[in-house]
């Protein structure tokens, strides 16, 4: 045992110095908006064949089994007590009757919406055309459409009076975008600044697992649905699944899900944000994808194509949606 400090010699006196030591590694990394990639590879993939064999063989097997079950139990209720059998029947033709409603509504939702894709198909020939004729039977459908739709009472007023003074088809598409569609298009882009608010915010302040993919997924799925009834494509439910997949499906193809450096370099300061905080580095990137996917379900569910009116620019939805949520960027 030694009494007093020991010395160690160091062969390179330079290493012990701290200024002189590298750099911490950054492990922060750019935020690459988990939560939109996970949500839009769920939506976007396609079950194999396999898989929908075996759930519509599920689907044919358990309605076999509950209508078996329910007609032996109204028959043996029906033969104890025929008072209590009757109510039984009634109640299951109700529930029947409402089934058959449902369908019914879910039919008429994809008739609302291949209706929308055939007039903005309509549109585009008129355009590429350039026929006045088929432009004209677009704007009757359009009439046609928005009929019952006070809101667009003033547009198809205007579009009415200003219509005859339109000989060509390229001013007459425009025409109906800057009168009728105008309108629709704030409310839907107002639609997306909310989803994409509403993304942001949770991905950056609740830090419970799951609950950024969660919210991302119901906001996406909401806002698809209100761009679609903005539009006059009101869906139902299965409807509203099919057009996510179809503006899913369309973003991963061309790859717009992929988080570039121009999104993040133009979205109000996401690269400082993602050096301060993951979560509000995450938050800004997953608000912009889902601006990405608003903007997609705009150009699906819109009657008419771009022509006259601007495209909506993701930058500019993300800065307003955005705009004093963190830290007054």
């Amino acid at each position: 045992m030694t009494n007093g400090p020991v010395l160690i010699d160091l062969e390179d006196a330079e290493a012990a110095k701290p200024e002189l030591a590298p750099a911490v590694p950054d492990v922060i990394g750019t935020p690459q908006g988990a939560a939109m990639q996970q949500v839009a590879a769920l939506a976007a993939r396609r079950p194999s064949r396999l898989a929908r064999w075996f759930w519509s063989l599920a689907v044919a097997l358990t309605g076999f089994v509950v209508s078996l079950a329910a007609w032996d139990y109204i028959t043996g209720l029906l033969a104890r007590s025929p008072i209590l059998g009757g109510i039984a029947t009634v109640l299951i033709g109700l529930m029947i009757g409402v089934l058959v409603i449902l369908a019914i509504r879910e039919l008429a939702a994809f008739g609302r919406l291949k209706r929308l894709d055939q007039i903005q198909n309509d549109a585009s020939e008129a355009l590429t055309n350039s026929d006045l004729k088929a432009a004209r039977s677009v704007i009757s459908a359009l009439n046609q459409l928005y009929k019952s739709r006070e809101d667009t009472a003033w547009g198809r007023s205007e579009l009415a009076s200003r219509q005859p003074e339109v000989l060509d088809a390229d001013g007459l598409i425009g025409l109906a975008e800057t009168t009728l569609l105008a309108p629709l298009d704030d409310r839907a882009q107002r639609e997306v600044e909310a989803a994409a608010r509403q993304v942001a915010t949770v991905t950056a302040i609740v830090p419970l697992a799951l609950a950024d993919l969660f919210t991302a997924l119901t906001s996406n799925l909401r806002m698809i649905r209100r761009v679609a009834e903005i539009y006059g494509g009101r869906a139902g439910t299965l409807g509203s699944w099919r057009l996510t997949r179809s503006v899913l499906t369309h973003l991963v193809a061309t790859g717009a899900v992929a988080v570039g450096d121009d999104l993040i370099g133009s979205v109000a300061g996401g690269g400082v944000l993602s050096k301060v905080s993951r979560r509000f580095g995450e938050g800004v990137v997953n608000g912009a994808l889902t601006a990405r996917v608003g903007v997609a379900a705009i150009e699906v569910c819109r009657p008419l194509p771009f022509h006259a009116a601007r495209r909506p620019s993701v930058t500019s939805l993300v800065r307003r949606a955005l705009t004093g949520l963190f830290g007054g960027n």
